[in-house]
């Protein structure tokens, strides 16, 4: 038992040994961990007000650590004990001015009530507090150093603590409290309210922010001290470098204190503060080994001198190196805040400038509005007027009673209201289009017809004026494309018809090149060629250069500026090569992309070229709405002599009235009328009536209401401009009453037939000659319509015994498939037709 209990006891104080160092170890490490973090704080604060950096406080808390470990393991607690009262009198001065400035100078009003921390409202030196604190510090470590007795040495802490209370009222009455702020506080914001730093964006309470003048905004205090920009911009004269010029220029005289190199004193308060702290740690090791008890004293002062004098050079050059890159700071810093403020400046400027711009820009758009708008009831005011002329002398002309100079002088007149006719078209297209209220109705379209129906009425004009006509084309010509018609249409009439008007002798070609749904459309003319000096001014509005003002007929001015418009609106390019004297060049670049054969589309007749003059279908009833009687009269004269039942109706209302009274079985409706226009009674007539029992067909010279949607919405059936021309109503009224005319009679060349009964019937698929097949195949692929059936008819001529044949390519002809004609003659090439 006893061996028992001999070993027992040590097992036991093992025992407590390691509950006690598990007790007291993470204890001794908290407080070593608090006691680090609080050091942490002090670095950051510190070095972030001189740096105008913060690494943040994790790096100081390792920083304060290992210094810690340094310290224990190179055995300099020892030495520091000795230091430790040096410090405690700086820390009790500290202390003491801190207390007098709480407890005596604010009670007493020699400083700001409140406590102020934040950077942007303080100075960097405030002589009150370290004043107080450094007079108090020096004599207290002058007493413990036994300059003033041993009882003062032992009384150094008192001293430190009474010293410094007693010189910080005296300091703060002496300069009158005024190092204490060095900007007003403002009263912004209220207290306790909540404000948002431009800087970090976090949020803080009022009293930690301050207005910012470099970002005019608010900035919270520790972006505040972070801040390296701004140079304390928002306070004067509270820096350290201007304290320090205001003491040299209050000490020294005028003439001396200029001379002062402020550059040499920075240089040589930094290399002082190096030497200093390079003393002190020196003077640390010295005590330190000095302590020792073999150590000899005496003799570590000279490596200890020759140590410090050795760190002593480093520091100076340091301090330079210090110096130097500080004042390249700043001026890289002064330089950059220069091109910053350029850079802001023409920012302002570019702001006011595009200020003056969009109002510029408003201004025009709102007189081209005006000028859109009056441009259109200009035009309807004269559409009116027109309408009358143009109609009556239709109505004249289609009289057969009127000949010899009768007619003659009303061609003249109907030529020149057509010229006024376009010239109003002109001008209203060009209004739509700069107003942006012209759209492009993209369908299916059969090309070689559009341009076959642009040969026929351009060539008789050019061989009137023995011109050549030519059409030439490049490549394969689609039969049908998708695009605009009429703006198609438009734009080759008007380059033509330039053509022709500005050519005297010598020929006129247009030119076409189809590759991969690229057409490249050229109008070549021989005539007076455009001057360089006009080569831009002809696509203004009404200008004709000077070539076009010499020539016998002039233009209206539009036609270039609205094809040139129109072609852009349609994605494409126009472009213009000209000579003067030898002619001129347009070339027009589109998108025209290829698409199958309608098969619902069938060439038109020979015989809708006939004037109509009557229809076949029982006697329909037209009812005119429109407020002006001329107008009625004469869409009246045009009708009634067709067969038409023709009643009037001066006004939205009466039209409403005989509509409930007896339906009539279309409406010609105006637009502009006095109690209701013409869109309100449409849609008045709408709830009476629907359209498949009452269509509706707009006759208004108004054409700027002229909308294909708004048309869809009101469920009416077409728009007739004003100057009515007679084709255009009558198209209108055939798609709206499914009408088929009954034309004039008189012979018109015929179209050739196969002749009937010629040829063996056994033989009626014979091969063609080959030069007839190659004439036809070439023909056929470079899309030449009307060469192909010219073609095609002296064929039929020449060779009737080949008429089956020759009527199988001409069905397909008629219906533009090129591919199935080309295929036919080769199937007839190698005998499997």
């Amino acid at each position: 038992p006893s061996s028992r209990s001999a070993n027992g006891a040590p097992r036991a104080n093992r025992k407590r040994a390691w509950l006690k160092c598990c007790s007291i170890a993470p204890r001794a490490l908290t407080t070593s961990t608090w006691n680090a973090y609080a050091g942490s704080l002090a670095w950051s604060n510190f070095f972030a007000r001189v740096t105008r950096s913060h690494p943040g406080r994790v790096v100081w808390l390792v920083f304060n650590v290992l210094i810690a470990t340094l310290l224990m393991t190179l055995g300099v607690f020892g030495a520091l004990e000795k230091v430790l009262a040096v410090y405690s009198n700086v820390a009790i001065a500290w202390v003491g001015a801190l207390v007098a400035d709480l407890v005596i100078n604010k009670p007493l009003g020699l400083s700001p009530k409140g406590i102020e921390f934040r950077r942007a409202h303080l100075y960097d030196f405030n002589p009150v507090g370290l004043g107080a604190m450094v007079l108090a510090a020096t004599v207290a470590c002058g007493a413990y150093a036994g300059l003033l007795g041993e009882e003062a040495a032992a009384f150094s802490p008192f001293i430190a603590l009474v010293l410094s209370m007693a010189l910080a009222p005296l300091l703060a009455w002496l300069t009158q409290g005024r190092y204490y702020l060095a900007r007003a506080p403002g009263n912004e914001w209220r207290p306790g309210e909540i404000v948002r730093c431009a800087v970090c964006e976090n949020q803080f309470e009022s009293e930690d922010m301050a207005r910012c003048p470099a970002y005019a905004a608010p900035i919270c205090s520790l972006c505040c001290s972070l801040e390296s920009r701004c140079h304390d911009r928002c306070k004067t004269g509270s820096r350290a470098a201007d304290q320090l010029r205001s003491v040299v220029m209050a000490l020294l005289p005028q003439r001396w204190a200029i001379k002062v190199n402020f550059r040499l004193g920075q240089y040589l308060m930094v290399m002082a503060s190096l030497c200093a702290v390079m003393a002190f740690l020196v003077g640390v090791v010295y005590v330190q080994e000095s302590l020792r008890p073999a150590a000899a004293g005496p003799m570590l002062q000279m490596p200890f001198l020759k140590i410090f004098a050795l760190l002593a050079l480093l520091a100076a050059v340091c301090a330079w190196w210090v110096v130097l890159s500080t004042d390249s700071r700043r001026m890289a810093q002064d330089e950059s805040e220069r091109q910053t403020q350029l850079l802001l400046q023409e920012i302002e400027a570019h702001k006011r400038t595009d200020a003056e711009l969009q109002a510029a820009k408003d201004q025009a758009e709102s007189a081209n509005q005006a000028k859109t708008r009056y441009v259109a009831g200009m035009t309807h005011e004269l559409r009116s007027p027109l309408n009358s002329i143009l109609g009556y002398t239709q109505i004249l002309l289609k009289n057969p009673h009127t000949e010899g100079w009768m007619r003659e002088t009303l061609s003249t007149m109907q030529h020149s209201g057509m010229h006024m006719h376009a010239l109003i078209d002109g001008s209203l297209e060009l209004a739509r289009i700069e107003a942006g209220r012209l759209r492009l109705d993209m369908a299916p379209l059969p090309l070689p017809e559009l341009i076959e129906n642009i040969e026929a009425m351009l060539r008789p004009q050019a061989e009137a004026k023995g011109l050549h006509f030519v059409v030439e084309t490049l490549g394969t010509m689609p039969g049908w494309i998708r695009a605009d018609a009429k703006r198609l249409r438009q734009i080759l009439i008007n380059l033509l018809s330039n053509a022709v008007r500005f050519t005297e002798r010598g020929e006129v070609r247009l030119r076409m090149d189809f590759r991969q749904h690229v057409s490249r459309i050229e109008v070549i003319d021989t005539g007076i060629g455009i001057e360089p000096q006009d080569l831009e001014r002809i696509f203004v509005p009404f200008e004709r250069g000077s070539a076009g003002r010499r020539a016998s007929e002039a233009g209206t001015g539009l036609g270039l500026t609205i094809t040139h418009l129109l072609t852009e609106l349609m994605g494409g390019q126009l472009t213009l090569t000209s000579t003067p004297g030898q002619g001129s060049t347009f070339t027009v670049r589109l998108y025209l992309p290829s698409i199958a054969v309608d098969p619902a589309w069938t060439a038109p007749s020979r015989a809708t070229l006939r004037p109509a003059i009557g229809y076949l279908a029982p006697r329909r009833t037209l009812l005119v709405v429109d407020d002006q009687p001329l107008q009625r009269q004469l869409l009246a004269g045009l009708l009634v002599p067709l067969g038409f039942d023709v009643r009037e109706a001066a006004s939205g209302r009466e039209c409403l009235e005989i509509v409930r009274q007896t339906p009539p079985d279309l409406v010609l409706l105006d637009i502009t009328m006095d109690d209701l226009d013409g869109w309100q009674t449409a849609a008045l007539l709408r709830e009476l009536r629907p359209a498949s029992e009452l269509p509706i067909v707009f006759v208004s010279a108004n054409l700027f209401e002229h909308e294909a949607s708004r048309l869809a919405a009101q469920q009416c059936q077409a728009f007739v401009g004003k100057p009515v021309i007679e084709s255009e109503l009558l198209q209108a009224l055939e798609h709206a009453l499914q009408l088929e005319w009954v034309r004039d009679n008189t012979p018109l060349a015929p179209n050739p037939e196969p002749a009937a009964g010629h040829g063996n019937p056994n033989d009626t698929l014979a091969t063609l000659p080959e030069e007839l097949r190659e004439d036809l195949t070439r023909l056929a692929r470079s899309g030449q319509a009307a060469a192909l059936r010219e073609r095609l008819r002296r064929a039929r001529s020449d060779l009737p015994r080949h008429a089956a044949t020759l009527a199988l390519l001409q069905a397909s002809a008629d219906r533009f498939d090129f591919e199935a004609l080309t295929h036919h003659l080769r199937e007839l090439e190698e005998g499997t037709l």
